[in-house]
């Protein structure tokens, strides 16, 4: 499929993942302007890998599970008009002998051609999932996904990875070998010691080829992971709202000694815990404690992403054109996705973009503020948003704008970025920020400052192409004196409807400036 264009229509493309654990359908639609719209994400749990691991062989009770959950989903998956499936399993088909069996029955009973990747591949896709949707820049980041049969690291940045490993540990296959039958007590220091011991052993010769890399952070993926977090969270911190979901080294720990302590019936009832995963819950706790000692790592970044995420971003950059992979940064590609989704017009927002950015630049060469490239990117963005509400409704699109992206899942933004960014979209018309308004009131005072300044540069970017015909070509504020702020617009043809809407913005700008904006029209 490689290279392969999209058709005028789009396409509907649904993604199977089977895991050891859980199987999850992630179905997409690919619009024709190179966007997606994620139309449902379900997951079911089948427990594959019960008692597989020590005689390499599926189980008939767990093949009957999966048979029905692949059946039950691709035909919700063809409730949404699937044009394609893209199904993949992992570590308990990997490694079961009665293998082709079960793929002949998915394929006989649920219509389903499964492809059953290897470990370093899975490692990979994680890899790609995970990546394409955190805000990297320049660091280097350690990937770790715990399932219920294997473990998968990676270490990359934000476009490439370097080191990929797949290992045979998984929350399910060490609950087999170290918590097996009915085992429903407390797990003692000793047994939990043996699980860790076998990790280590395990683990021990990547530990230092990862050390020499020396990764700039942490990033875990997977239900493990994630549970572990949300238990820490509510239980440590008393439902404290996670923010950037951090799993502390000291909170793992703590999380651990309290679900060791108690019997199965009681670790079902711990806050934050889904009841489902109480009995794999402990060695795979022991998987992220033994990384983490290891490589002496005081915390890790949770994310929800994993290998589905990577199955698209994989299918997506085999489809000509498609902005996902290439040059574009996550945060880049997020920005672009959200606007083509919600139908913008790139072209006015592009132009808008561009004159902000300059007005931004030559402001702070004239000393007219002192914000650097964070602000600086932040407001690249938002003005491409700008009018994103218009996808609503026109009649107030800038609050429409607010709402959007407030709402929206921006990769590679934490929340206090997505919060700014939509503040500076909301006020690109209309009224200008005020110190009350509850929509900046999640803002500090820094940040409400900068806003005042910023969301200035947009009006002016936005009355600059009112006519959205592209007429500016370049602004810059060229000089400032004691009273006046010069601002030189070079432009093609009559622009009189653009001198008009700056001209409406003097006042608010003398407001914010202290200064008469006087403008300086340059014909070409």
């Amino acid at each position: 499929m490689k290279n392969e264009k999209l058709s005028p229509d789009g396409r509907v493309v649904s993604f199977i993942d089977i895991g050891t654990n859980s199987v999850r359908l992630l179905v997409v639609r690919l619009n024709p302007n190179h966007s997606y719209s994620i139309l449902t994400r379900q997951k079911q749990q089948v427990r594959l890998g019960d008692g597989e691991f020590e005689e390499e062989e599926i189980l008939p009770e767990a093949i009957e599970r999966l048979v029905i959950v692949c059946k039950t989903l691709t035909e919700l998956a063809g409730t949404f008009n699937t044009d394609e499936f893209v199904a993949v399993a992992t570590s308990a088909m990997r490694e079961a002998t009665n293998q082709q069996k079960i793929l002949h029955l998915l394929r006989l009973e649920a219509q389903l051609d499964v492809r059953v990747i290897s470990g370093q591949e899975e490692a990979r896709l994680i890899y790609l999932g995970v990546s394409s949707g955190i805000h990297l820049g320049d660091r280097q980041a350690f990937f770790i996904d715990i399932g219920g049969g294997s473990t998968e690291i990676a270490i990359g940045g934000e476009r490439n990875y370097h080191y990929l490993e797949s290992f045979k540990l998984g929350a399910i296959r060490l609950s087999n070998l170290y918590l097996s039958g009915n085992f429903t007590g407390p797990v003692s220091q000793d047994q939990y010691r043996k699980v860790q011991q076998h990790v280590k052993d395990t683990i021990i010769h990547s530990v230092q080829k990862i050390r020499n890399k020396k990764p700039d952070l942490a990033i875990g993926s997977s239900g493990t992971i994630i549970n572990l977090a949300e238990i820490a969270h509510k239980v440590l911190h008393q439902n404290e709202n996670s923010g950037d979901s951090v799993l502390i080294f000291k909170d793992l720990r703590k999380v651990i000694d309290l679900l060791c302590s108690l019997p199965l019936d009681e670790r079902k009832k711990i806050p934050g815990i889904n009841p489902d995963r109480a009995d794999i819950i402990i060695p795979g706790a022991a998987i992220l404690d033994s990384f983490m000692k290891e490589l002496s790592l005081d915390s890790i970044t949770v994310t929800g992403r994993g290998l589905q995420d990577g199955l698209l971003v994989d299918y997506l950059s085999r489809i000509e054109a498609f902005p996902l992979l290439g040059e574009l940064s996550p945060r880049q590609r997020s920005v672009l996705q959200l606007g083509r989704s919600c139908g913008i017009n790139e072209v006015h927002a592009r132009t808008v973009t561009s004159l902000v950015l300059e007005l931004f630049d030559s402001a702070k060469a004239q000393k007219l503020h002192t914000f650097g490239e964070w602000e600086r990117e932040l407001l690249e963005y938002a003005t491409f948003l700008h009018d994103i509400g218009s996808f609503i409704s026109y009649t107030n699109h800038h609050a429409h704008s607010y709402y959007i992206i407030k709402n929206s899942e921006l990769l590679g933004f934490d929340e206090k970025e997505i919060t700014f960014m939509a503040n500076i979209a909301r006020f690109h018309r209309k009224k200008t920020p005020r110190k009350k308004d509850p929509e900046i009131l999640e803002l500090d005072s820094r940040e409400r400052e900068s806003l005042r300044i910023l969301s200035t540069f947009i009006r002016l970017g936005e009355s600059l192409d009112r006519s959205h015909t592209a007429l500016i070509r370049h602004v810059r504020f060229s000089h400032v004196d004691k009273d006046s702020v010069y601002l030189e617009v070079v432009a093609r043809g009559d622009c009189q409807l653009e001198i008009w809407g700056v001209e409406a913005e003097k006042r608010a700008f003398e407001k914010i400036f202290g200064k008469e904006l006087v403008l300086e029209r340059v014909q070409t």
